[in-house]
């Protein structure tokens, strides 16, 4: 079982709201996660982007890769190790 950091969906039509999840490679987008590590709100001036520093360095000690995506949120933010 391969495990990512990714993306999954939330929010209406023409209004994202991401939700930074830990999940399996093969579960759907939008499916069953195993942890949310933190949220990405790309409607507000500037990008709202909030992580959870412990539970994401948790996740990678373990092994979870991020998708490319996540790795770019994750270089904007100040993410203290």
């Amino acid at each position: 079982m391969a495990v990512r950091i990714r993306l999954s969906r939330f929010g209406r039509k023409k209004k994202p709201f991401y939700r930074i999840v830990v999940a399996d490679s093969e579960r759907q987008r939008d499916g069953k996660f195993l942890d949310i590590v933190g949220t990405y709100d790309p409607m507000q001036n500037p990008a709202a982007i909030t992580i959870n520093a412990v539970k994401l360095q948790d996740w990678m000690g373990r092994g979870a890769l991020p998708s490319t995506t996540v790795k770019s949120l994750i270089k904007k933010t100040p993410v203290s190790e």
